[in-house]
C-alpha cells in the first residue's frame, strides 16, 4: 500500500511540473525533489554558499539575484551578506570598490574592469544589487594573463610575478592533486591536449577563489560566491581548497545542469551538489 501510494505521489508530481511548463526544478544531491525555499533555509546558516552557474543560463542568474535579495531581507542587519565572483579579476578590485562607491561610473568601469561579455544581462544586477545596499563584492578569481602563464609553463612561472602582481592570487605554493577526479576528466575529455598543464590553469584559478573568499570572510556572514559550475561542482575545485584551509566551515553547494527533461535528475548529476537546479535544455541563452 506504502509502495502504490508513494508511485501515485511521484507521478503526481511529474505530472504537475509538465502541465505548469516549469523552467527549472530543484534537486537533493540524491536526487529528491526540493524547492528554492530550501535553498534559502541552508544558505541562511552557511558560512559560505558556492552558487554553480552556466554562465549563459537567464534562469540560474534570476535566481542568483533572487538568493541574496532574500538573504539580505531574513538577514536584517543581523547577519552580514558578502558577495564574490570568478567573473571579476582579483587585480580589479580597487575598481570595483571605487563603482561600488560611485567614485567612477558605469562607464568608467566598463572600459578599464575586463568585464565579461555578459556583464550586462547577467552580473551587473548582482553588482547594482550590492552597489543599492553597500554589500561588499570581492573580486576572486587570477588575473587571466597568470593563468595562462601556468597553461604555458607550469606553476614556476608564477614566482617570477611582482609582489604587487602576487597579491592578486593564491598564496606561493599552492597545494595541487592531480589525481582529484575533475582534473583527471579535464585531461580525459581533451584527449591530452594541453598536457599536464591545463588542469594546474584551472587548479591555479580555484586556489585563488577559495584564497580570496577566505580573506573576506567575516564574522556572523553569509558569503555568497558566483561561479562556474565546474568550479565547485563533486564536491571538488573550490571546495577542496577550501577544505584544506578549514575542514569545518559550514558550506552550500549549488550546482546548475540542462536537461530535455526535468521531471527527475539524471544519473550523472546525483551528487553533484547539496543541490542541483535542473533547466529545461530549451530555456533561451543570454548568448
Amino acid at each position: 500500500m506504502k509502495i502504490r501510494l508513494f508511485c501515485v505521489l511521484v507521478f503526481t508530481s511529474f505530472l504537475a511540473i509538465a502541465q505548469d511548463k516549469m523552467p527549472y526544478q530543484i534537486y537533493t544531491h540524491s536526487g529528491q525533489e526540493a524547492s528554492f525555499k530550501d535553498i534559502l533555509k541552508a544558505s541562511e546558516k552557511a558560512e559560505i554558499v558556492l552558487f554553480g552557474e552556466q554562465h549563459d543560463n537567464a534562469i540560474i542568474h534570476w535566481l542568483q539575484l533572487e538568493l541574496i535579495k532574500d538573504l539580505k531581507g531574513i538577514f536584517d542587519g543581523k547577519k552580514t551578506l558578502v558577495l564574490g565572483a570568478e567573473m571579476f579579476e582579483a587585480d580589479n578590485q580597487v575598481l570595483l570598490n571605487q563603482y561600488l562607491k560611485g567614485e567612477i561610473n558605469q562607464k568608467q568601469l566598463d572600459t578599464t574592469a575586463r568585464l565579461w561579455k555578459n556583464y550586462k544581462t547577467d552580473y551587473k544586477p548582482l553588482v547594482e544589487f550590492a552597489k543599492l545596499h553597500a554589500i561588499p563584492f570581492i573580486a576572486t578569481n587570477i588575473p587571466r594573463k597568470f593563468a595562462s602563464l601556468v597553461y604555458k609553463n607550469g606553476f614556476e612561472a608564477l614566482n617570477e610575478l611582482t609582489p604587487e602582481e602576487k597579491s592578486w592570487i593564491a598564496t606561493l605554493p599552492i597545494l595541487y592533486d592531480a589525481k582529484l577526479p575533475g582534473y583527471v576528466k579535464m585531461l580525459t575529455e581533451m584527449q591530452g591536449h594541453g598536457g599536464e598543464n591545463l588542469p594546474k590553469a584551472q587548479a591555479i584559478k580555484d586556489a585563488t577563489m577559495a584564497h580570496f573568499i577566505l580573506k573576506n570572510k567575516k564574522e556572523k556572514s553569509t558569503f555568497v560566491h558566483f561561479n562556474g559550475t565546474y568550479h565547485s561542482e563533486n564536491f571538488e575545485g573550490i571546495v577542496w581548497y577550501l577544505k584544506q584551509k578549514d575542514p569545518k566551515l559550514k558550506m552550500v553547494t549549488i550546482a546548475s545542469v540542462t536537461q530535455e527533461d526535468i521531471i527527475r535528475l539524471n544519473k550523472e548529476h546525483i551528487n553533484k551538489a547539496d543541490f542541483i537546479i535542473v533547466v529545461d535544455e530549451d530555456v533561451t541563452k543570454t548568448y
